[in-house]
Formats: structure tokens, sequence, C-alpha cells
């Protein structure tokens, strides 16, 4: 379809495998999505493993989809020849979710040491939109530091902070409305979002 946009989406090591799995899948789903560049590192991994029962990089992308994806193209966090690497891939968008301290940390200062790094690089010199949706607290004053410097760079800095004035019934449809905030953001309003009416 015209205009179909190419997003990047990565997933790093700290708490909230729910978010990505929930993102990934709404990602999948959306017809004005052409593709899906799939990023999980060693550490997301290990947070699959505990918070969703869920082990092995090969046959992820299958386990949180349910079913295969020819739009869902995964890449080892080690492939910094990847086409995400490079600014001359047509990326429409990159979020991070959820972005651990030690992902900000290298974004911020420029380090490109894996394919997440490099690409979120990629983004902040071609002025594409990166998200980092940061999960940690309490805050220390290098994190806020690094967000600071990330969000001079180009980034947004868009915190896992589930809303409740929706009234969310289980921790699912928490971390659905969440993600719904995000791609609305990169200009993918979602025909789910709960949209505040004030009486």
């Amino acid at each position: 379809m015209p205009n179909a946009r190419n997003i990047t989406l990565a997933v790093t090591g700290a708490s909230g495998s729910i978010y990505a799995a929930e993102i990934l899948r709404a990602l999948a789903a959306d017809i004005r999505v052409a593709k899906v560049n799939f990023v999980v590192s060693d550490s997301a991994l290990r947070v699959f493993a505990e918070e969703m029962q869920l082990s092995g990089r090969n046959g992820l992308t299958e386990k949180l989809l349910g079913a295969p994806s020819a739009k869902v193209q995964q890449h080892p966090e080690t492939d910094i020849g990847a086409n995400i690497a490079s600014g001359s891939y047509p990326t429409d968008a990159m979020i991070i979710l959820p972005c651990s301290m030690g992902t900000l940390a290298a974004v911020a200062n420029g380090l490109a040491a894996n394919l997440i790094q490099r690409a979120a690089d990629v983004c902040l010199k071609e002025r594409r939109p990166l998200l980092l949706c940061v999960r940690e607290t309490p805050l220390n004053r290098i994190h806020l530091r690094n967000m600071q410097l990330a969000s001079d760079a180009g980034a947004v800095i868009f915190p896992v902070i589930p809303t409740l004035y929706n009234h969310p019934q289980n921790t699912t449809e928490m971390a659905r409305q969440f993600i719904n905030r995000v791609l609305s953001h990169i200009g993918l309003p979602q025909p789910d979002a709960y949209q505040w009416r004030p009486d």
C-alpha cells in the first residue's frame, strides 16, 4: 500500500516484556506497516524467559505472534551489517521498548557496539524518529543526564508509565493502552486507543 512504513523495534534487558510483545503484535497486524525489523538483546531474552516463559532466540517472533509473519524480520544484536545499521536504508521510525538504562547510556553517548545502538545512532544522525521507552525507578543523576543528552540529540524519551484513568482490567490491557500511545506518537493511531472524554 502507498506510504507503508518500515519500523524498527528493539527490545533490551529491562522489565516489561509484555509491552514488547504487545507492540510487536500491533505492528504486525497494522496494514500501514510494510516491515518490522525486530532486534532483541541477549539480556532481553532472559527477561522474556523470566516474565513470559519464552526461551531462546530461534522462533521468538512466531512465539510472540502465534504464527510466522513475513512482515517481521528478526536480527541478532550482533549483526552490525544488517539493513537498519545503514542510513541508506529507509527506516521511518525506531522504538526501543523497553529501553534499559545501559542502552540509554549508549545511545546518549554515541556508542554503536551492537545493532540496537548502531540503528539508534543512525536514526539520530538521519533525523528520524527515535523513541526510547525507558524503564527504571528510581532514577539517578546519570540516568537523568543521559535522558537529557539523548533528548538534545533528537530522541523522544517515552517512559513506560501505564495509564490508570481508563480503568484497565488486566496487565495486558494496561500494556496495550501504553503501546497505543507510543504508536500514535509515530503516526500510527490504533482503533482501540482510549480517548479521554471529560464529563
